[in-house]
């Protein structure tokens, strides 16, 4: 794939450093732009189920930047659910977000969750007979709660585990990365980046917006140099 000669020529030869300054950029949560592969197959999979699900109450676990917040967005759009961040969830708000009879909830973490709004939430999802995607980093079966009720309510939720990515995904992942920032990068620069950063989906999306924001800031195409010289200032600094 041709680097995009209009990012190369914003800042001409000779002229000073340009700041970059950091705009936003849109991510497509669509299920055409989920990017599938083993490690998020069983996911997707659970998706695309609904609503035959094994148990109403579902949970996806994964590490950060996993797919986990995408396919909660593919699954809401399908089944009318509301979404809640669990650190927002409280009693007095739990029959408000059922009221669809579908609900995600975000980032289930246990150092800032509201144990009875929870418990309710649970209850009330089994009364109703409403659909509940949980998703957070932790298995629910860990979590260190202190109403026993709730505790065995968690072990019981079904999980489904979403995994670090293999080189195919996490390549892909590089190449969709760049298309939300509108940089078109040679095949080269993709294959030098999945070969020497973390196997993770936040490695390849901060490096991403790492190799945007230089390229912007020199005025430089983004090339196979520049990324070598992004990941040897970036392991230098940690070095320190």
């Amino acid at each position: 794939m041709p680097v995009d000669p209009g990012r190369s020529n914003r800042v001409s030869a000779g002229q000073p450093r340009q700041l970059a300054f950091e705009l936003s950029h849109a991510e497509s949560l669509t299920r055409d732009d989920f990017l599938e592969g083993p490690a998020n197959a069983a996911g997707l999979a659970l998706i695309d189920a609904w609503p035959d699900w094994p148990n109403r109450v579902m949970m996806l676990v994964g590490p950060e930047g996993s797919g986990k917040s995408h396919l909660a967005a593919i699954w809401a759009e399908a089944a009318g659910a509301r979404s809640i961040a669990a650190h927002a969830l409280t009693a007095t708000a739990v029959p408000g977000a059922l009221a669809t009879g579908a609900l995600v909830v975000e980032d289930l973490d246990p150092a800032n969750l509201d144990e009875r709004a929870l418990f309710h939430l649970l209850n009330l999802a089994r009364e109703d007979e409403a659909y509940v995607l949980l998703t957070g980093r932790q298995l629910p079966s860990v979590f260190e709660v202190g109403l026993r009720d709730l505790r065995s309510r968690l072990r019981a939720i079904p999980v489904v585990t979403l995994m670090l990515p293999d080189d195919h995904l996490l390549r892909a992942l590089l190449v969709k990365f760049c298309a939300d920032r509108q940089m078109t990068v040679d095949e080269a620069v993709v294959g030098y980046l999945a070969s020497r950063i973390e196997r993770s989906f936040v490695a390849a999306r901060n490096t991403v917006e790492r190799l945007d924001a230089e390229a912007l800031r020199l005025g430089r195409p983004v090339t196979r140099a520049l990324a070598a010289e992004l990941l040897r200032d970036a392991a230098a600094t940690r070095g320190r």
